[in-house]
């Protein structure tokens, strides 16, 4: 009977195991694909020191007892040697048809991976409180946003869990809540009051330089229409003879890709908008004044476009986004009283608030808006004041 091998402290070491003369011990086994693997630890058992000057880590037995656990459940060892960086390149393959503005956020997301050494740490390593610890230094130290880190998470929790799915992984450690990790510093974007409204209307109108997008703007504020849809519109999405806006895409431009249609944000944004006499106006004074360029653009087949700027390209978003600002801009230096910030969104929030402040019904409100979801249009109702609540406790003790 052959004698046991045994450590240098007399231990008896199992199949596999190995001192090796500088005193660290190897365990080596064969994977689930019949590759012969080894793992290295200065310690046999969890209770032995760590010699002086070398780095700790798991004992070798509790390697062991880890990589067992994965044999038999068919857990691909060492996450399959993937980093962070691989996994979420890996995951974005698999996202085909994405939106332009989807994939443009994915390169984000990778270009942070390949700059911080996180992306280069093996996945099998990743333990919740380091992602959460991640997370946190993105925000306090790097400065991110929370509509930042929370795009970066949107990538790496689906990404994980496709490692779990691929029995690369247990457990995914980006399952958590974000907001119960960073804090949620995003600006809150306001409806402003009917008075404000007023204001800033009356003043654009008013306005010898601003007063030619009087028409754009009021319409923002009476229908609700996300910019990008507005911007999208034709000529043949307005229908003067049944009174209504059809709305089933959206104008987008991006650096590298130019003008591009695109579909409604969601599936609920097709849908067609009623006119309102002060709306429908204003839509004719627009045709009325449309000067586009003598050879008229096209962008994936729609043309007719309502608005072009001084060169005659269509004008989108950003154009709308800095009228605004140079229009507050503007106010604010001339009045005492400063208007609050309004942008283009403002508009659409300050609709759905006053719609709601009306009493119109839920479900019509979420139509207008193209909510997909009803409780992002009842979200609308958390802007009401104690005022408004007074109103329609009043309203409703009547009627009973």
């Amino acid at each position: 009977m052959s004698e046991k091998r045994r450590d240098n402290k007399g231990r008896i070491l199992h199949n596999g195991e190995f001192q090796m003369s500088d005193g660290r011990y190897r365990f080596k086994y064969t994977d689930g694909f019949g590759k012969v693997k080894v793992v290295y630890s200065w310690r046999l058992d969890h209770n032995d020191r760590v010699p002086e000057g070398k780095k700790k880590s798991a004992s070798l037995r509790e390697m062991e007892k880890q990589i067992q656990a994965d044999l038999f459940d068919n857990i691909a060892s060492n996450g399959g040697n993937l980093t962070v960086l691989e996994l979420a390149e890996k995951y974005i393959s698999t996202r085909t048809g994405v939106r332009p503005t989807t994939q443009a956020g994915y390169g984000t997301v990778i270009n942070l991976l390949k700059k911080d050494s996180f992306g280069s740490r093996r996945i099998d390593t990743i333990r919740i409180s380091d992602a959460k610890c991640w997370l946190i230094k993105l925000q306090e130290k790097d400065g991110k946003s929370f509509s930042s880190i929370h795009s970066v998470r949107g990538v790496l929790r689906p990404a994980f869990q496709m490692a779990v799915d691929d029995d690369l992984l247990r457990k995914n450690p980006f399952g958590f809540q974000l907001v119960d990790v960073v804090v949620n510093d995003s600006v809150t974007r306001e409806a402003i009051s009917r008075e404000d409204e007023r204001k800033f209307l009356k003043f654009v109108k008013e306005d010898n330089h601003f007063s030619k997008y009087y028409e754009g703007i009021y319409i923002l504020f009476k229908t609700g229409m996300r910019i990008s849809e507005f911007c999208g519109l034709t000529l043949k999405d307005v229908d003067f003879q049944n009174h209504c806006i059809h709305i089933d895409h959206q104008l987008q431009k991006r650096a590298k890709i130019g003008y591009y249609i695109e579909e409604t944000k969601t599936a609920c944004g097709n849908r067609v908008i009623p006119m309102t006499e002060d709306v429908e106006e204003c839509f004719k004074t627009i045709v009325k004044n449309r000067k586009p360029p003598k050879n008229e653009p096209m962008v994936d087949g729609y043309w007719g476009f309502l608005y072009f700027d001084k060169d005659g390209s269509i004008m989108y978003a950003l154009h709308w986004e800095h009228y605004f600002k140079h229009i507050l801009e503007k106010y604010n230096s001339i009045y005492r009283i400063p208007l609050p910030k309004i942008t283009p969104h403002v508009c659409r929030h300050t609709y759905c608030s006053n719609m709601a402040k009306s009493g119109m019904n839920p479900k019509a409100l979420q139509y207008l808006m193209g909510h997909s979801d009803i409780g992002v249009t009842l979200n609308t109702y958390t802007h009401l004041n104690y005022e408004d609540a007074k109103e329609e406790v009043n309203r409703v003790t009547k009627v009973v």
